[in-house]
């Protein structure tokens, strides 16, 4: 298997693209890595999205995107993992070059949400659960979080306000970010205050959602050691990717207060990684709600079981911490496009490697990872990327 280095990143900002079109987003985020990367065209093209059938009502998106792109008659395809469709995307690419099938590969995640009415959004997320099981019975995707954060708190004995370091520094870090949608800080006293969706889970809990794209390009490395770098740039190469499933019914699982995907996702690609919980510098997770922070930082070996909120409280999630968490601002305030929300992270793990996140620069970064999670942690991708500078 071939090693493979991200070798161009785009994004477009987080917010409510009334003027724009899916194709249009997609399209913004292609071009911009394709220019970083030095790139004209690619071997594939792959798609993460989630609600453009639902909420756009349009399929086939492999297809749309490619000619909207120039890309006409290239392979193209979308991939779906719910919320994770985005990381399943990278993760497609990859596997695509990795096994010498490709040499030039875009991954790319669109959603355009904004532009449908919330209870349309609501119902299209809810996808993400069990229709026979969880959604019949009128159980929407927060309701479903609500319900997991209510048991964590009981069992391990934490107060609400314990969460609120997630979402402070997920804020802080927006603050420096231009692409993020709520690019402003908050206070402990504004968590505590803001208006319940569904207890425990008040506004400050979770992410919005939005409209956006993020994509990067993918070749093999050797190709890097053999032509040399672009612009004279560390060499970003993936490490370790894995994806694991489980229930998606959270009520199946043997313990709905453990993220068994993440665990082996992330197992796994510490195992092909060569490295450990203690070598990351940084690690991008999927706090789309604030309970799903604690829990990943508990199944990736971050955190002992039920001890997940005591790295919020004692600094060490911030930028100058121990394991930094949500560097531009996580889905919390960078926002959650779902389908994109993948890459965004990975976009974001490159900045942070290359040395190009400004203010919210982790100092000496040079190992970083990403967990993207689709529905309440059925579908689960772990990436660790790498600098060699």
């Amino acid at each position: 298997m071939r090693k493979v280095a991200i070798i161009g990143i785009g994004q477009t900002p987080v917010s409510e693209h009334w003027e724009k079109s899916l194709r249009e987003l997609a399209g913004e985020a292609i071009i911009a890595a394709m220019l970083d990367a030095g790139r004209e065209t690619a071997d594939g093209l792959f798609v993460g999205n989630m609600l453009s059938g639902s909420l756009n009502r349009q399929e086939n998106l492999g297809a749309l995107i490619a000619d909207w792109v120039g890309l006409r008659h290239t392979e193209a395809v979308k991939i779906e993992a719910a919320c994770g469709s985005g990381g399943a995307a990278v993760r497609a690419g990859l596997m695509a070059i990795a096994s010498g099938e490709m040499d030039c590969v875009i991954s790319v995640g669109v959603e355009k949400m904004t532009d449908s009415k919330s209870n349309e959004t609501t119902a299209a997320l809810a996808t993400a659960a069990d229709a026979d099981w969880e959604t019949t019975h009128g159980l929407s995707f927060v309701a479903i979080n609500a319900l997991i954060m209510q048991r964590y708190i009981h069992q391990y004995g934490w107060k609400h306000s314990d969460f609120a370091p997630f979402s402070i520094v997920a804020h802080n870090n927006a603050v420096n970010n231009p692409y993020a949608r709520l690019s402003f800080a908050i206070t402990e006293l504004d968590y505590i205050k803001a208006r319940m969706i569904s207890e425990p889970i008040n506004l400050l809990d979770a992410s919005p959602t939005g409209d956006g794209a993020a994509a990067v390009v993918m070749v093999p490395a050797e190709l890097i050691y053999t032509n040399g770098r672009p612009n004279s740039r560390p060499l970003i190469t993936i490490e370790g990717s894995a994806l694991a499933t489980d229930t998606i019914a959270v009520h199946d699982r043997q313990d709905p207060l453990w993220l068994s995907a993440a665990e082996i996702s992330a197992s796994r690609a510490y195992s092909q990684s060569g490295l450990t919980p203690n070598d990351i510098d940084f690690f991008e997770l999927h706090d789309a709600f604030s309970i799903m922070s604690a829990l990943s930082l508990e199944a990736c070996g971050f955190a002992e079981r039920g001890q997940g909120p005591q790295l919020g409280l004692d600094g060490e999630i911030t930028i100058s911490g121990n394991i930094p968490v949500a560097t531009m601002g996580g889905l919390k305030a960078r926002g959650h496009p779902v389908g994109a929300t993948g890459v965004y992270q990975i976009v974001e793990v490159v900045e942070q490697l290359r040395g190009q996140a400004g203010l919210n620069q982790v100092e000496n970064a040079s190992i970083g990872m990403t967990q993207n999670i689709g529905g309440s942690g059925a579908a689960i991708v772990t990436h660790i990327l790498r600098a060699h500078k």
